[in-house]
C-alpha cells in the first residue's frame, strides 16, 4: 500500500472543496455508462478519511442499483465525489482523482474494472 497522504481537491469553480487521506495505489478507472463517459479516475476511503470543506451546492445523481450517490456541483457540474455503500455494506466515498488539486496529472496509475457487466 502507498504512503497515505492527505490530499486537497476541488470542483472547477471552487465551490465545492475537500481532503482526503488516501494513497494514490489502489485506483479504479470503470467502464460502466457513468464513469467512462466522465473519465473518472477513483480511489475508495472511509468516510473518516474524507473532509468535506466547501459544500456548495451539489445535485445528486443516482443510477443502476442507486447504492451510491453521486455529487456533481450545480456551478460547473464537476463531481469531485460520490457517497454510498461499498459491496460489503460498509459506507464508503469515492473521490474522483482527476479533481486532486496537488497531485502531477497522470503522476498514478489506475487498474481498469468491467463495471459494464455487473
Amino acid at each position: 500500500m502507498a504512503d497515505m497522504k492527505t490530499h486537497a481537491g476541488s470542483c472547477a469553480c471552487g465551490a465545492v472543496a475537500y481532503e482526503v487521506d488516501t494513497g494514490l495505489d489502489k485506483l479504479v478507472e470503470c467502464n460502466c455508462s457513468h464513469c467512462y463517459r466522465k473519465g473518472f479516475v477513483l480511489a475508495f476511503v472511509q468516510p473518516d478519511d474524507f473532509r468535506l470543506l466547501k459544500d456548495g451546492p451539489q445535485t445528486a445523481y443516482t443510477f443502476n442499483t442507486h447504492k451510491i450517490r453521486h455529487l456533481f456541483c450545480d456551478t460547473c457540474g464537476v463531481q469531485s465525489f460520490a457517497r454510498g455503500v461499498a459491496p460489503d455494506g460498509s459506507e464508503m466515498v469515492a473521490v474522483n482523482v482527476r479533481t486532486l488539486t496537488d497531485i502531477e496529472p497522470w503522476s498514478w496509475t489506475a487498474e481498469r474494472v468491467d463495471g459494464r457487466s455487473f
